[in-house]
């Protein structure tokens, strides 16, 4: 594509409203026919203000959706074991279909013993090693939520992934690997790049398809953008801005998401769907 021509916008907030109305029917009828709500129980440790306004939001989208949300608020002190217990009875629980744990969840924690207390059946954050590893397999489980969101969003705007060179960003345990293994999935043919990696911009121009989710604004600029690739900027940093650099990204790609209003709002509304989705294959409710 020439330089005149700016990429279309992907556009995450108008999806995943659209996505948000499909749960809330389907919660609607799980409500109606078994007399019992869809829960996602929200676990908080500490009172970080980001997590503490991210919870605020996911409560209200709760709301919105027909699912009930219960908040477990713990101490930053929290222990290790006291956390694993408390998720461990949130497992237990039947009335509860869906369990997030807010990360972080301070240093002095391990966050994966916590994660791992979590039942396979309520991961609906796809957290777990579990999910992972049910994900890599093709096999039925829950995808981490933005990667998850992310495929949504390829999907709905046409994105044909096979024989696709795909790059990847980041190697997080909950968004770069996971995104990862969801395009392989769909047979791209994919490039893990992160801090290690030689000469990061050669190989970011290869791309077809880009994931920035390195967590560094404009870490990616966008001189390094293949013209015509699909651009998906998963990263937020303070000042709403991306891990690409948008402006110049946005002169070279063919589509681009926004930030805000791209991926993160997928993150929420994929969140939703997997907590009806327990909801429904807990209490046994067919389609």
């Amino acid at each position: 594509m020439d330089g005149t021509r700016t990429a279309r916008l992907m556009d995450g907030t108008g999806l995943a409203g659209r996505i948000t109305e499909d749960v809330a029917k389907t919660a609607a009828d799980i409500t109606l026919r078994t007399g019992t709500v869809p829960c996602l129980a929200t676990v908080l440790v500490g009172e970080d203000p980001a997590s503490v306004t991210y919870v605020r939001m996911k409560r209200a989208r709760c709301r919105r959706a027909g699912i009930e949300s219960r908040q477990v608020a713990l101490p930053a002190s929290v222990s290790t074991g006291a956390l694993v217990d408390t998720i461990t009875a949130l497992s237990q629980d039947p009335g509860v279909h869906g369990i997030l744990l807010q990360h972080p969840v301070g240093p002095h924690i391990d966050e994966r013993a916590a994660f791992e207390a979590i039942a396979p059946e309520k991961d609906v954050d796809g957290v777990t090693m579990h999910s992972f590893a049910a994900m890599g397999f093709g096999l039925p489980g829950f995808a981490s939520c933005t990667p998850g969101g992310i495929m949504r969003l390829l999907d709905e705007y046409d994105v044909d992934l096979a024989g696709k060179h795909a790059v990847v960003v980041g190697r997080s345990a909950i968004l770069g690997k996971p995104a990862g293994m969801l395009l392989l999935g769909r047979d791209a043919t994919v490039t893990y790049c992160h801090s290690h990696t030689a000469d990061l911009s050669a190989i970011v121009r290869e791309a077809d398809v880009l994931v920035a989710a390195v967590g560094r604004p404009r870490f990616i600029a966008g001189a390094d953008v293949k013209p015509g690739a699909v651009v998906i900027d998963a990263g937020y940093n303070p000042g709403n801005v991306g891990d690409v650099d948008f402006g110049t990204a946005r002169e070279r790609a063919s589509l681009i998401t926004p930030v805000p209003g791209g991926v993160g709002p997928m993150t929420i509304a994929v969140l939703l769907a997997q907590t009806v989705e327990a909801a429904a294959r807990q209490l046994a409710v067919r389609s």
